[in-house]
């Protein structure tokens, strides 16, 4: 017959790296109940960013500035997004070749 140990505390974390160093000297097994998981959505969280520097010619980034102002976003949110729209399409098309 199994024990109900009692599960331990997880202090909260500074940031991630304080996090990561938890978890590689500490078991999950001692901090969550492994018989009744608790259910989450994931579904909504942003997916990691890190910045880059890309040059683009000043042209190019006027023009995103006048497109991204016309729809009322920043021009560098619409610059991810027409990149991702164009990587999807590529793929789609190395895909099927």
């Amino acid at each position: 017959m199994k024990k109900n140990k009692k599960k331990l505390s997880i202090s909260i974390f500074k940031n991630e790296d304080e996090e990561r160093k938890f978890w590689a000297d500490h078991d999950a097994v001692d901090y969550f109940d492994m018989d009744h998981p608790i259910k989450f959505d994931l579904s909504k969280l942003k997916p990691s960013t890190r910045p880059i520097t890309v040059r683009l010619p000043e042209s190019l980034i006027s023009n995103l500035k006048i497109l991204a102002n016309k729809k009322d976003v920043p021009y560098q949110s619409l610059l991810k997004v027409y990149l991702a729209e164009k990587v999807r399409e590529e793929l789609r098309i190395s895909a099927n070749t």
